[in-house]
Order: structure tokens, then sequence, then C-alpha cells
């Protein structure tokens, strides 16, 4: 059985916001690039879905690893839980209907880690239980506004581990209590 997987870079508020926050380092980009190398594949929301297509395609000011995360990035299966799109990209299938059905089938069809992508998403996924680890990547900004990490109330977490990865970023790592 697969186990889902929330985890995102975030404020020290906590918010979400990949434009309002400065790039990851070199530590931090490569550790994402592994992430994502080592996945079984990622559910997304729409939004975060479509924020990420950026990596559908090579881009000229590229540096090798952002050619090494596309790479990965592209393997990897997505499946795109959405009301509102009608097609999806290379690799990515489309979920609609009754997602929760879809996401425990996808659970008990899989091994390894599914990262689920998305803060609206990863609520959802949180009430119905499905979420089984998240990963809080604080960053040293404080931003005052945007999407919280987490959309709804904070479920009962029991930290498991702590660590630093590269200049600036402390992972928290919990799972449901």
């Amino acid at each position: 059985m697969a186990k889902f997987v929330f985890g995102m870079n975030l404020s020290l508020d906590g918010y979400v916001d990949h434009e309002e926050m400065r790039p990851p380092d070199r530590v931090l980009f490569r550790h994402w690039i592994e992430h994502v190398r080592n996945l079984t594949g990622s559910v997304y929301g729409r939004r975060t879905y479509e924020v990420m297509r950026y990596w559908d395609e090579d881009h000229p000011e590229w540096d090798a690893d952002r050619h090494e995360f596309a790479a990965a990035w592209r393997n990897q299966p997505k499946w795109v839980v959405s009301g509102s799109l009608k097609s999806v990209g290379p690799n990515a299938t489309l979920v609609g209907g009754d997602v929760e059905a879809a996401m425990r089938a996808l659970k008990a069809k899989h091994v390894g880690e599914i990262a689920v992508a998305g803060p609206e998403l990863a609520g959802s996924l949180t009430d119905l239980g499905l979420i089984d680890e998240y990963r809080l990547y604080f960053r040293p900004f404080v931003l005052g506004r945007g999407k919280p990490f987490f959309a709804g109330p904070r479920p009962p977490l029991r930290l498991v581990a702590s660590d630093a990865i590269g200049e600036d970023t402390m992972r928290l790592t919990y799972v449901p209590a």
C-alpha cells in the first residue's frame, strides 16, 4: 500500500507561495530532485498542477539542476484532481467524480510514496484520513498572507523527525497522532 505524503516549502508564518519566496539554495533544490525521482507518483490539485506544468517544457535559461528536476518530474506518474479541467498533460491522469474512492484505490494499487501537492487538496485528503505524513519545509520568510499550508483545522500530529536542509531550511516531519 502506498503512503500519501504532503510536503511543501512554507514561510515561518505558515504560508506557501513560490512566487514570494526566493528560490531554494542548491542543496534544497537537489533534495527536491531526489525526492521527486524516488516517488511512486504525485497527486495534484488543479492550481498546483497548473503551476508545475512549467516543468513540461525546457527553458533556455535553465542550469543542469533545473533540467534534471524537469526530467524527474516528467517521468513521474501524476494524478490531477479537478472538476474543471477537461484534459491534462503528459504522464498525467485526470481524477474527477468520487475523489475519495479514487484516492483509496490509488493507495491500495501502488507501493511507495505518493506526494500530495497543494494545500487545498491536502486539506480534503486530511479530512478523509488519507494523509500518512506531513513534511513542513520552513524557510526564513514571513509572508503575512497567501495560501496556508494547512487549509483547514490542523489535525492532531506527532513529530517524528526534524532536520536541516541546505543553508536556511528546517524540515519537520509529522504523522497523524
